[in-house]
């Protein structure tokens, strides 16, 4: 027996290609919406995880800048204590500084010399005295020169010959001198030998070191 199929067959084939190609389409958006949500999703994580180490970061630069700040007004006041110590101290020996020039002429100056005038400028001292002999004035120069604590770099400004007359009313030949000094002052002496020593220092630490 012959069966026919008398039912418009192409129109049910082309109607379940339609259906079929809206279900494929409807499970790629679907799939696609996924995708992207997912996508999205794993974004937002890591611009969260981002923004998370950028404001930890913020907050300990923060941190750091304070600390900073706290170090360079703690060096500040240090260093403003240091000044106040340092004049406290130039005040303390500049104040004393007349008594000990005035200790060292006498210890420095050879006998036969005698001083009429002494004036301090500043960190200059002018000596105006009268000598028996051009070798006292040659002896006194040494002495400031060479063994001097407060006294450095003597200089002779002047030096003339000139007749003097004496308590018996003899007549002597001596000599008028002036001579500039120039003053060291301890703490002067202290930071140069620590500048001196300093860079040598080290080197000599070490040799003893391998020694």
């Amino acid at each position: 027996m012959i069966l026919i199929n008398l039912l418009p067959h192409r129109e049910e084939r082309r109607k379940r290609r339609k259906v079929a190609f809206f279900v494929g389409l409807g499970v790629a958006a679907a799939a696609g919406l996924v995708v992207v949500g997912a996508w999205y999703a794993i974004v937002g994580e890591l611009t969260k995880a981002q923004q998370d180490r950028n404001q930890f970061l913020k907050n300990e630069i923060a941190k750091l800048e304070s600390q900073i700040k706290d170090i360079a007004d703690l060096k500040s006041e240090i260093a403003s204590l240091t000044a106040r110590q340092k004049a406290v101290e130039d005040l303390q020996v500049n104040r004393n500084l007349p008594v000990h020039l005035l200790n060292e002429l006498v210890r420095q100056t050879p006998e036969g010399v005698y001083f009429s005038n002494v004036k301090q400028t500043g960190d200059v001292l002018l000596v105006h005295g009268i000598a028996q002999t051009q070798e006292r004035i040659s002896e006194f120069l040494r002495n400031t020169g060479n063994n001097s604590e407060w006294l450095y770099k003597p200089e002779l400004v002047e030096s003339k010959a000139t007749l003097m007359t004496a308590a018996n009313k003899e007549q002597k030949r001596l000599f008028d001198f002036s001579v500039r000094l120039s003053v060291k002052r301890p703490q002067d002496a202290v930071a140069a030998a620590q500048a001196a020593s300093g860079p040598a220092g080290k080197p000599r630490a070490a040799a003893a070191k391998k020694a």
